[in-house]
């Protein structure tokens, strides 16, 4: 079951200049950096009240983010749900005909198991699935 908009991705260039730009929209300095290996990304988190917005800068050029950025520029890269049980969510939606981009939950940044699915499938939207691990 989806619970809520867990964060915003947004692709950015730059994470340090990034940081200093959200830090002057929002009011506020970012409450957590993360390096996540596997995605070969650098995270920043902002939270405003229940919301979170998540930056994520490429550390590699064959990250998915660098692509992304190469294709689209910098921008929101996807919206991402918590939900209360991952592994049930994901063959859910898979028996719906959506398609999953891991098959199995992967670590993600901010102490959670994710999965994403193809934005082909979700309007050209890409959606993470999140859930909080304990």
């Amino acid at each position: 079951m989806f619970v809520n908009v867990e964060h915003l991705g947004i692709a950015v260039k730059d994470i340090a200049a990034s940081d200093e730009l959200f830090s002057k929209l929002f009011n506020t300095q970012p409450y957590k950096h993360e390096a996540v290996e596997s995605e070969g990304v650098t995270t920043s988190f902002f939270k405003i009240n229940q919301t979170k917005i998540e930056l994520l800068e490429a550390t590699n050029p064959d990250s998915p983010i660098a692509k992304f950025i190469e294709k689209k520029g910098e921008g929101i890269h996807h919206v991402a749900f918590e939900v209360e049980n991952i592994l049930a969510e994901m063959q859910r939606l898979e028996k719906e005909g959506f398609v999953l981009l891991n098959k199995t939950p992967k670590q993600g940044a901010d102490n959670k198991l994710v999965c994403f699915l193809h934005p082909k499938g979700t309007n050209g939207v890409l959606i993470e699935l999140c859930q909080e691990q304990t």
